[in-house]
């Protein structure tokens, strides 16, 4: 059990881990750093609940042991934006209401940050592969697509001059 620590960047701050390099980065996220935007699903890689941004990229961090985040930059839900500062895609997903038990809702929005970075203005159909990994049993599938639509426009509008 390697319980050397290591660097990495979590959400702009470096962290020194000492913890098991195979420690699922889920577990160090919520336990050790107390960061509670990325939720544990299904610990399979599957539901997408756990969704964090590994160097900008989408990553399932119940599947990521600590090691392979040595070094690299994560994102969590709490990094994106703050209570008087919201990020645009945060923003987006309140105001279309996109929620409702709001379990998935963590890894739909990073999912929708990692689209968007990519691909500013993706069609239906892209954001719907861009989702479809992501699981949600409420059913706000629909409000869903309208918070990354609304996501695209608030975007835009940010670079907008002045």
């Amino acid at each position: 059990m390697n319980t050397s620590p290591l660097r990495v960047t979590v959400n702009g701050q470096q962290c020194c881990l000492d913890v098991p390099g195979d420690a699922p980065l889920l577990f160090v996220l919520r336990n050790d750093l107390g960061l509670n935007g990325p939720k544990y699903g299904c610990g399979l890689g599957q539901c997408g609940a756990c969704t964090v941004l590994i160097d900008g990229k989408s990553a399932r961090s119940c599947v990521i042991p600590t090691s392979g985040a040595a070094g690299r930059h994560v994102t969590t839900l709490e990094g994106l934006g703050s209570k008087t500062a919201l990020h645009y895609v945060q923003q987006a997903f309140i105001e279309e209401q996109a929620a409702q038990c709001g379990y998935c809702l963590n890894g739909m929005i990073m999912s929708t940050v990692a689209l968007l970075q990519k691909n500013p203005c993706p069609t239906d159909e892209q954001i719907r592969n861009a989702l479809a990994h992501n699981l949600c049993r409420c059913g706000t599938h629909v409000e869903i697509l309208k918070a990354v639509r609304r996501a695209m426009q608030l975007a835009a509008a940010e670079k907008e001059p002045k």
